[in-house]
């Protein structure tokens, strides 16, 4: 058998020379990573990835009937009256209204965040430029999943299911992404 293709002492010394006293094949050894330490694992998914996964749990959720404007107009107009006692009906619809559109565009906003968190992975002092492709992909995928829960809500006999509320979302993570990228130029990240 060829000298290269026997576990021999010749061979261990190879081995040894190159990764380190002690090293079994390079394996153990801390002078030799095996893998690099951008490849996904447990760790990278726990930190990226589930909160992506949460929120659009979360997201999921609040398109059932527990967030229905039948749900959310008992706790907005009382509150609301506590406040201005003189408000109108026709103003307390208006205001639950802005306050029920608002949450698709914050939550969609912190969607595309974590999205371009998870894609990208940053690390402190990441010298990576900015890359317009990674907010491309939260941008996307936040809208398809935007998508995804307008359908969902038209299964949903208190809900109903709108474009329009497609492309608040899709606005939500858009705005998500430009101010992030605002707020890495004004600290000179990229």
């Amino acid at each position: 058998m060829p000298e290269y293709r026997r576990f021999s002492k010749s061979n261990n010394r190879k081995i040894t020379a190159e990764f380190g006293r002690g090293a079994d094949f390079g394996l153990d050894s801390d002078a030799a990573r095996l893998f690099h330490p951008a490849v996904p694992g447990k760790v990278s998914f726990f930190k990226y990835w589930l909160p992506v996964i949460l929120w659009m749990g979360l997201i999921f959720e609040g398109s059932t009937d527990a967030l229905s404007s039948r749900h959310t107009s008992g706790f907005i107009g009382p509150f609301l009256r506590w406040f201005f006692p003189g408000i109108s009906s026709e103003a307390i619809r208006s205001v639950q209204m802005g306050i029920r559109k608002g949450g698709h565009v914050s939550e969609y906003f912190v969607l595309a965040l974590l999205l371009w968190r998870a894609r990208r992975r940053p690390l402190r002092n990441d010298p990576r430029p900015w890359s317009w492709r990674e907010a491309a992909f939260a941008i996307l995928v936040a809208a398809g999943y935007a998508a995804t829960d307008e359908y969902h809500q038209w299964f949903v006999p208190s809900r109903g299911a709108s474009v329009w509320d497609v492309l608040l979302d899709a606005l939500g993570a858009t705005a998500g992404v430009l101010a992030l990228w605002w707020i890495g130029r004004r600290r000179k990240r990229w």
